[in-house]
């Protein structure tokens, strides 16, 4: 039985046999980077952009650890902010500073996080953790009036972006890291025995990826021509799509060109369908339909931008999608560890339901007393128990909720939990993602021929009956 961190998550049922085709995103998908490092190095690439423009940045430092994909950034008012699946914020941050319980209810009082609002930017993939800590520090440099420029939070959003962006595009990070791989990537040997498998299986590989095509030729022969018998990663793949531009390959159909000189990657305008082994810059998923001749419901896509890979690609031509979280085995293990303590807190949250269901019921025998001009002493008597009761069972409840919300991120918690609720980022997952899992050998495990089914689905009234320490809802 493949361990729980390592399973491949169904949120709509997907059976492999159908996938006539599989496309595959390559940054934090088929190469996964150790996060720290590479977005430590783009952080620093930005930072020194910023002070090359003046900018008062010399002292800022890169803490991965101090930010979480998933999170969300109000341009109004300078906070990251973590919200349920319905868009409530259970935390947030001005800057780098943790708003204590009376300024997050002041400042999020009636104020639901809409990811369709444009006050709001949600960090939905790793590339988003240096611009999260890149943001909140210059919120501190701003507010402490170091920046005069630009004005407001929204504009140093922008500020931020344009420096990242221009760390990315500019090729000096790329550089580094194709001239020192091992240091920014930890690899998976069996993922090339997962994709030959699919190969075997008759699958269409597909390699759809934003990197420019000089990056994407030296990572990926550095990543699998160990591993491929021909020596030769293109062996892996029907077809290669550089600089895709995602979300816009899947909701536009711009211009396509050929690569025909690998070597110094010159390109030639293209027309008609994609062939076998070209590589291809630019284009778009309804010219990969044709060439194909599949449509949607045949074509699985697999990324790790909840975004740019998996809510267009869902929403817009109807793919399969699955969605690579790597930072799920480490969440699952945490859950796991925490399990014993997590049915105790079960328990006691029940027995806490009841006694303020008595309370209530107390409450209301107090105020038919008064009314009728009865004596209000037992019912005041059985309230005083009960707050006792309370306050004894809050003083257990306290350090396991405590501990629980400490699961996964020490700054911010789990990534897919918000307090008791579902995240914001785990309801973007339920929604656009078919499947889940933590990296893509865990398709190997399966087989290409799996049958992923959905596990059934919960609802607040379900476990009625059930031991409620051992229940553990949706």
């Amino acid at each position: 039985m493949t361990e729980p961190g390592r399973r491949v998550y169904a949120n709509r049922t997907l059976n492999l046999r159908s996938v006539g085709a599989i496309g595959y995103d390559m940054d934090y998908t088929l190469l996964n980077y150790r996060t720290e490092v590479w977005e430590g190095a783009a952080f620093e690439h930005a930072r020194r952009s910023l002070a090359d423009r003046g900018y008062p940045v010399g002292d800022l430092v890169f803490e991965a650890d101090k930010y979480l994909q998933g999170l969300a950034l109000d341009l109004d008012l300078g906070n990251l902010v973590k919200a349920t699946r319905f868009g409530y914020v259970i935390q947030a941050q001005h800057g780098t500073r943790k708003l204590t319980f009376d300024e997050l209810r002041r400042a999020y009082d009636g104020v639901f996080v809409d990811l369709a609002e444009p006050r709001f930017r949600f960090l939905n993939t790793l590339f988003s953790i240096s611009e999260a800590a890149l943001y909140a520090q210059l919120v501190d440099l701003l507010d402490a009036g170091e920046i005069k420029q630009p004005v407001g939070y929204d504009e140093l959003f922008k500020l931020v972006s344009s420096a990242l962006d221009m760390s990315h595009t500019m090729g000096t990070l790329k550089a580094e890291i194709i001239a020192d791989p091992d240091r920014f990537c930890d690899l998976d040997a069996d993922t090339a025995e997962t994709l030959m498998d699919q190969r075997l299986a008759g699958k269409k590989l597909l390699l759809i990826t934003n990197s420019e095509w000089f990056y994407t030729r030296a990572m990926m022969s550095y990543a699998f021509d160990r591993h491929v018998p021909s020596g030769n990663w293109r062996d892996l793949f029907d077809i290669v799509v550089v600089a895709a531009a995602k979300p816009r390959f899947f909701a536009e159909e711009p211009p396509v060109f050929r690569v025909v000189d690998e070597q110094r990657s010159l390109l030639e305008p293209h027309q008609g369908l994609l062939e076998q082994g070209g590589v291809y810059h630019g284009g778009c998923a309804r010219l990969v339909e044709r060439s194909l001749d599949l449509d949607g419901a045949n074509i699985l896509y697999v990324g790790d931008h909840l975004f740019g890979d998996v809510h267009v690609s869902k929403s817009v031509l109807r793919w399969r999608t699955a969605l690579i979280m790597r930072e799920l085995e480490a969440e699952i293990a945490d859950a796991a560890a925490f399990v014993d303590d997590e049915r105790k807190l079960r328990a006691l949250m029940a027995h806490k339901v009841d006694v303020e269901d008595k309370l209530s019921h107390a409450r209301l025998d107090r105020t038919r007393a008064q009314a009728s001009g009865e004596p209000t002493q037992p019912a005041d008597s059985a309230m005083s128990a009960l707050y006792g009761e309370l306050r004894a069972l809050d003083q257990e409840i306290a350090p396991l909720a405590q501990a629980a919300g400490a699961i996964g991120n020490t700054a911010w918690g789990p990534l897919m939990r918000a307090g008791n609720d579902k995240s914001l980022f785990a309801r973007q997952v339920e929604k656009f993602a078919d499947v889940y899992t933590s990296r893509v050998v865990n398709f190997g495990r399966h087989t290409p021929y799996a049958y992923l089914r959905a596990a059934r689905t919960s609802l607040p009234h379900d476990f009625v009956g059930t031991d409620p320490a051992s229940a553990v809802p949706e």
